[in-house]
């Protein structure tokens, strides 16, 4: 049987990987469980992360975030979760047919965004041409030529929102829906709403829409709104509880409804961002340890 850890982290993105380096400092045992598909990692340069006036891409900042637990012994092994079972002594964690025992369990798996079916779509998000947060970057888009490409019912809002950066904000609906209130105030405030039903091309540097009538428009940084993919189901077949839209309710302390069973990061409901994320983290490994049996700290070489 494999040893009681104090604390497993599941998802070793910026939020996994925070709480691992505050439970190590905290003299806590803790195993970080990585599927290596942080969100994180699609970011070719954030500028609103704290500490990084120049920016700093994801896979550095994953890079850095990493070192820094490992600076403290914390243990990384790659791993998909797909199970996480309350027992008598905390929590049975596995991953096909691996299993970890552990107190305590933080799950910070965070959400994969759902991107358009095209091979350049890493290339174009790489170069900034395809984007998917706008609070992250829309500073750096000020004052170019935007597309907001998603559902027609989906984009209104986050094309108004965009039109505090830039005079030339068009919405890309994928259906004709014309977005109902939200996209009528979007139109309103200066959104072109294209007709629906067109498609998304990538020239290596930019991307432009066509419309079904063959009409395009040309555009410098294009915000996909498809929607995205979570792990909270993990969570909620252990005994947490859901929001109707699919994130995991936890209290102040970041804790679910099941004892022991904490959730971090995009994966709950928020604000999707790093500096957010880091903050859960903080407070859920804070609360672990507290919450675990103290144990006194002894010395091999007492002077």
């Amino acid at each position: 049987m494999s040893a009681l850890i104090d604390v497993i982290v599941v998802g070793g993105g910026p939020a996994g990987l925070t709480a691992a380096s505050y439970l190590r400092r905290f003299h806590r045992s803790c195993l970080v469980l990585d599927a290596g598909d942080s969100r994180a990692r699609w970011i070719p340069e954030s500028n609103n992360c704290p500490g990084f006036p120049h920016g700093v891409s994801g896979a550095e900042l994953l890079r850095r975030m990493r070192e820094q637990a490992f600076s403290v012994d914390a243990r990384i092994e790659d791993a998909s979760v797909d199970r996480i079972v309350p027992c008598d002594e905390g929590f049975e964690v596995g991953a096909d047919a691996r299993t970890w025992r552990a107190r305590k369990v933080i799950l910070a798996t965070g959400l994969r965004d759902r991107l358009p079916d095209a091979s350049w779509v890493p290339e174009a998000v790489a170069c900034g041409a395809l984007r998917l947060c706008a609070v992250c970057d829309a500073y750096e888009a000020s004052d170019q030529v935007i597309g907001v490409h998603g559902p027609g019912d989906a984009i209104g809002a986050h094309a108004k929102y965009l039109r505090a950066y830039s005079p030339a904000v068009h919405a890309l609906p994928l259906d004709a829906d014309d977005g109902g209130a939200a996209g009528a105030e979007a139109r309103a405030a200066g959104v072109e709403w294209q007709s629906g039903g067109g498609r998304l091309e990538f020239d290596g540097r930019r991307c432009r829409y066509v419309a079904p009538d063959g009409a395009s428009v040309v555009l410098d940084a294009v915000y996909v709104y498809l929607g995205h993919d979570t792990n909270a189901g993990i969570a909620a077949r252990a005994g947490a509880a859901l929001t109707p839209e699919g994130e995991i309710i936890v209290d102040g302390d970041q804790k679910t409804r099941l004892d022991g069973l904490y959730a971090i990061g995009d994966v709950v409901s928020g604000l999707n961002q790093i500096s957010v994320a880091v903050g859960h983290a903080a407070i859920a490994a804070t609360h672990a340890h507290n919450a675990l049996p103290f144990v006194a700290r002894k010395t091999e070489n007492p002077r």
